[in-house]
């Protein structure tokens, strides 16, 4: 039987794909939140939590799974800079190709390892969908009232 959590990554990897390979450059620079990200800032803000978790994956099948804490909006703010610096295609594209990687590892996990993923009690460390979904909802209501102009 499949886990739930696949099938909802599956999900809104599927949406997240679909969403990028529908907009355009225009769409991909329109502002979204009032601290003036982009729809492309949020894309890698988004690649960049799913590389996160990938790593800490990796890290945890070597080494076994400890907490790992973050400070959310300190790395955001650090991270908005950088994220500044790609193309809003390359952003979107590397949204894409980072939920394709953890979902890879997250669906290739042992019942095991992810037991003891689920014991730390942070359900978004196996279900990336919960941060996607959050995002790629708000990307459509944008989308949505832009188009229709």
């Amino acid at each position: 039987m499949e886990r739930q959590f696949v099938i909802e990554n599956r999900k809104e990897r599927e949406r997240l794909r679909q969403l990028v390979n529908g907009m355009t450059d225009e769409e991909l620079n329109l502002v979204i939140y009032k601290e003036g990200w982009t729809i492309a800032v949020v894309l890698a803000h988004l690649a960049f939590w799913d590389q996160r978790a990938l790593t800490l994956l990796r890290r945890w099948k070597k080494s076994g799974v400890t907490p790992s804490p973050s400070d959310s909006d300190t790395t955001n703010d650090a991270l908005l800079p950088l994220i500044l610096g790609l193309s809003p295609r390359i952003a979107s594209n590397l949204a894409v190709s980072s939920a394709d990687s953890v979902d890879h590892e997250v669906e290739s996990a042992s019942s095991e390892f992810v037991k003891t993923i689920e014991g730390l009690n942070e359900p978004y460390r196996l279900n990336r969908s919960i941060h996607r979904k959050l995002h790629l909802d708000e990307i459509e209501a944008l989308l949505k009232t832009k188009r229709k102009k």
